[in-house]
């Protein structure tokens, strides 16, 4: 019996032991595949870009200088128009009643002058002879000299009265776009009620944009020529037009003025860029944004966009080394460059970057790396990108 209880207490204890299955670690995670491109270096232009409001190159505001009933308003809304053109006609009957008065006065002025001139031809002789006094001498020429004032002051009163008969006739005094009048026929318009309408030249056009310190003094360092006022002296600058859909428009522009001052309270300039505009697609009042190349970077690293992460105004890359371990690096980044990003501090040359697949590491993690796939960098590169450089930077 004390053998056999210590045989059935060894069976249990095997049986129990073989029972157990011995114990296996968790396999370890498969690293996240990640496409990689080395950081780039190359000299390249800086550009910026600015927000325009495009106006006229030369803008008429039509007003009436005269009191007087709409007759007939004489161009279509919104036509071409050309110096000289006829837009609106006033009642013009009063006028010609008041250059007719006028005409009659100085008719009569004249005819006194005639009068005045031969008292003093005849009076000159007879003072000479004592046939007449002096003084009856000295009231003839007074009166003459009268006469011709009265004659002067005639003609000007008719020239005015001809300069308001003028007025009843409002003409275009440039080539330019008429907006749409507003003016009814029949109303009574006179001075200082404001626009009839507004006649603007639209080809060319100028934007209209400011710029800050900073950017002039950038622009001057690399156009030092850029703002002399003689012929062709600007025209290495170029400035290019983003319309409000996100269009480059077709043509370049270039300076046309820059304001005597800084804003002192904007710490900005005013600036001007023509476009040629000869189908009339830029209007006035429009929005847009121009850009220009104002300096250039040498030896600038760059980045493709993707491959930075803003977190609350913080730039991060993701940066894989030779052991496939990534870093997440704080980097400052500059002006934008087609579709990459110029870093200023933070990286080096050769340093491979995560382009694709960032939301799938963390600092410290193994990675698999393969090459960035040219095809999605395509892909990435059609989407317009704005040429400015990160907010706060």
């Amino acid at each position: 019996m004390k053998y056999k209880a210590i045989y059935l207490c060894l069976a249990s204890a095997i049986g129990v032991l073989g029972g157990c299955k011995p114990h296996q670690e968790a396999p370890a995670p498969v690293p996240p595949k990640v496409e990689v491109i080395a950081v780039k270096q190359a000299d390249v232009p800086i550009t910026r870009e600015w927000v325009g409001t495009l106006d006229g190159s030369d803008n008429a505001s039509i007003q009436a200088q005269v009191t007087g009933y709409l007759l007939s308003q004489n161009y279509k809304d919104g036509e071409l128009v050309k110096a000289g053109q006829l837009l609106f006609k006033l009642d013009d009957r009063t006028f010609k009643a008041e250059a007719d008065q006028a005409a009659a006065n100085l008719d009569q002025s004249k005819a006194r002058l005639k009068k005045t001139e031969l008292d003093v031809a005849r009076y000159t002789p007879l003072a000479k002879d004592d046939a007449i006094s002096q003084q009856e001498l000295d009231n003839a020429i007074q009166a003459n000299a009268a006469a011709k004032a009265n004659v002067a002051a005639a003609e000007a009163a008719l020239a005015q009265a001809k300069i308001n008969l003028g007025y009843t006739n409002i003409t275009s005094p440039i080539d330019g776009i008429a907006s749409i009048s507003n003016a009814q026929v029949g109303e009574l318009i006179g001075a200082g009620r404001g626009d009839l309408t507004v006649v603007s030249k639209v080809n060319p056009i100028k934007v209209n944009f400011n710029i800050s310190e900073q950017e002039y003094l950038a622009f001057r360092r690399h156009y030092p020529n850029a703002f002399d006022e003689r012929e062709g002296s600007a025209n290495k600058i170029v400035f290019e037009l983003i319309l409000a859909d996100g269009s480059i428009y077709g043509r370049k522009g270039h300076f046309l003025a820059v304001d005597r001052q800084v804003g002192e309270r904007t710490g900005s300039l005013k600036m001007q860029v023509s476009f040629e505009n000869p189908d009339y697609l830029l209007r006035p009042g429009q929005f847009s944004r121009v850009n220009a190349v104002v300096s250039e970077s040498k030896g600038a690293l760059l980045v493709p966009q993707r491959a930075v992460t803003e977190m609350q105004g913080t730039y991060l890359v993701a940066v894989v080394d030779e052991h496939q371990k990534v870093s997440i690096v704080k980097v400052d980044p500059g002006a934008l460059h087609g579709s990459d990003w110029v870093i200023r501090k933070g990286l080096k040359a050769g340093d491979k970057v995560i382009a694709e697949g960032t939301q799938k590491v963390r600092d410290g993690i193994s990675v698999t790396a393969v090459p960035y796939q040219e095809k999605k960098k395509t892909a990435d590169a059609t989407a317009p990108t704005p040429a400015t450089t990160p907010k706060g930077s």
